[in-house]
């Protein structure tokens, strides 16, 4: 049996507690196999984004270019009103409303349908978000699978998949709470296990520790870091916060919409050199 058949009967097998990290690595290694390294994941020429018209008119993002590699935690960095959250939008396709040139996985954003872009979401990115937008009127584990059920087609696996995700985060004994009754740190991380629901090959993340105490943020970046390191899953984060330069690749600095810098971090430097 192949090793994309085999993970992909581990992924469909259910709850064996034993399996669930081969399941995840194994399945996580079929997509990066899928993607050539040599390509880039995102690149962007000349990206612009306005708002309003006439004297009001205004660039959120100004004539933005850069490419995101495979397996790169890349920050977007700097301070309120900057444009890092209008730019994520773009890249995730959450903003259809620009100039320039933007493409995913080697595809151009512009030239998919709405279902046809709404699919690459739904298949190859996991979003986290500051505010978590969980329902807490449901459990923890309908929170994590709900995506899977709304999939088009549904998961017939999503109840196994959000358990593997759960434990995945450390919360598979909150699967049966609801979010209300979770501290900060561990809605994020519901929020973390939803996103891989489907083992996204990118993660776009707004602010993920905005909204979290030192230390609980710094657990959530543990966690990211851990993702990377055993799945390969690619990074892509909005935050002003410089305790993230930790697990960065690269840091995109901007500043009134402009990119200012793109700086490769110290600790890939050291790795390259």
């Amino acid at each position: 049996m192949s090793d994309e058949a085999v993970s992909a009967r581990e992924v469909e097998s259910g709850d064996d507690p034993d399996s669930i990290g081969t399941s995840w690595v194994a399945e996580a290694g079929r997509k990066l196999r899928a993607h050539s390294s040599a390509e880039p994941m995102i690149r962007a020429e000349a990206l612009e984004r306005t708002f309003g018209s006439g004297s009001a008119k205004s660039r959120a993002v100004a004539g933005v270019s850069f490419e995101v590699m495979p397996q790169e935690v890349v920050l977007l960095f700097g301070p309120s009103g900057s444009g890092k959250s209008t730019l994520l939008a773009l890249i995730g396709g959450l903003d259809r409303q620009y100039t320039g040139q933007l493409s995913l996985f080697g595809k151009d954003l512009a030239t998919l349908s709405d279902k046809e872009l709404s699919h690459l979401r739904g298949e190859r990115i996991g979003f986290v978000f500051q505010a978590f937008h969980l329902l807490d009127h449901v459990s923890v584990l309908d929170n994590v699978q709900a995506p899977g059920l709304f999939a088009n087609p549904p998961l017939s696996d999503a109840q196994a998949r959000a358990r593997r995700a759960l434990e995945r985060v450390g919360l598979a004994d909150k699967a049966g709470a609801r979010p209300s009754e979770l501290s900060g740190g561990q809605r994020q991380r519901v929020a973390i296990a939803r996103a891989l629901l489907r083992q996204p090959e990118l993660l776009l993340c707004d602010e993920p520790t905005g909204n979290l105490d030192r230390q609980t943020g710094e657990s959530i970046i543990d966690l990211f870091a851990e993702l990377h390191a055993e799945l390969g899953t690619t990074f892509v984060i909005v935050t002003h916060e410089h305790r993230l330069d930790r697990i960065a690749s690269r840091t995109l600095h901007l500043e009134d919409g402009r990119l200012v810098k793109n700086e490769t971090s110290a600790t890939n430097a050291e790795e390259d050199a």
